[in-house]
């Protein structure tokens, strides 16, 4: 299974190459994988292997990937303390390298929600409609993702936003604009790959993943659910802050190893994804997008 996607930045559809899809296949689509992956998801086996990438041995790993998945290290600056010679002690201190100054920038428009990971995104006007894409359905609406009964009303029928980061990705996340905290809270459950081969075998991922749920009050998007989604071998979902108040662009957390997913949730009538990203979305393809450029843009 090829996954395709949308290039925003090269105006071009493109082939991802998968980081594990030997393994993924292997665990949603044999039989011995299926059965193994029902002890993989469960929390202890899969945050062990997450935190297994702050050994100091793990730095080994990361040449290999480098080079593998052509990632540009010009755009990243070294961990603290160290050069760009020997720039990161552990695997996951290189997983959550961050940009150097300038590298990305943020749209200052206000009608613009600018992106809030460097991702490959879907995109959906209202989380209700009958679109068939693969992460679309039952699962993917405010009862099922919040599981909160005091937000269902505020989000139902509501925009949504879903941001899939691969392990190759930049995996620090970001507030898309300005406003509070109001809430924030933990679902607990599983660790399922968010790997589209998995979402394809499994389609009730999004609902049943561990995930960290803030609800924010924006300056110029009205209220937004930003869901944090667990995956398979993410050691940790880490907030940065103090979640309270914020800046547009401010880092608000970041996963520690593994591909991970942001969704974030709006009301009805307050904002709308971006044209190509619900166009790609109608054709079950995703829209890769920089950090900080235009996501979503005001109603």
């Amino acid at each position: 299974m090829e996954i395709k996607y949308y290039n925003r930045q090269t105006n071009k559809i493109e082939i991802e190459k998968v980081y594990g899809d030997g393994g993924v296949k292997w665990l949603y689509e044999s039989g011995p994988g299926k059965f193994l992956s029902s002890a993989l998801v469960k929390s202890p086996l899969s945050v062990l292997y997450g935190y297994m990438q702050d050994l100091g041995s793990s730095k080994n790993k990361i040449p290999n990937f480098v080079k593998n998945f052509d990632i540009q290290m010009d755009d990243y600056i070294p961990e603290d303390g160290r050069n760009e010679a020997d720039p990161y002690s552990t695997f996951n201190k290189f997983f959550i390298r961050q940009f150097k100054e300038g590298k990305r920038e943020f749209s200052k428009d206000p009608a613009v929600m600018p992106a809030f990971s460097e991702a490959r995104y879907f995109g959906y006007d209202s989380i209700q409609d009958n679109d068939t894409v693969p992460v679309k359905g039952k699962f993917l609406n405010a009862k099922e993702l919040l599981q909160k009964e005091e937000w269902i009303e505020t989000f139902d029928n509501g925009p949504l936003l879903l941001a899939r980061l691969c392990p190759v990705d930049y995996h620090r996340f970001h507030f898309p604009d300005n406003g509070k905290v109001i809430d924030n809270y933990k679902v607990g459950g599983l660790y399922h790959s968010v790997n589209p081969i998995a979402l394809k075998a499994k389609e009730d991922i999004f609902s049943t993943n561990v995930r960290e749920v803030t609800i924010l009050e924006t300056e110029n998007f009205g209220k937004l659910a930003y869901v944090e989604v667990g995956a398979i071998c993410v050691g940790k979902i880490v907030q940065s802050t103090d979640l309270t108040s914020f800046k547009r662009g401010d880092e608000k957390g970041y996963f520690l190893f593994g591909g991970s997913t942001v969704i974030v949730i709006g009301e009805k009538g307050k904002w709308k994804p971006s044209e190509d990203i619900t166009k790609n979305t109608s054709e079950k393809l995703e829209t890769y997008l920089h950090l900080g450029v235009e996501a979503a843009t005001k109603l």
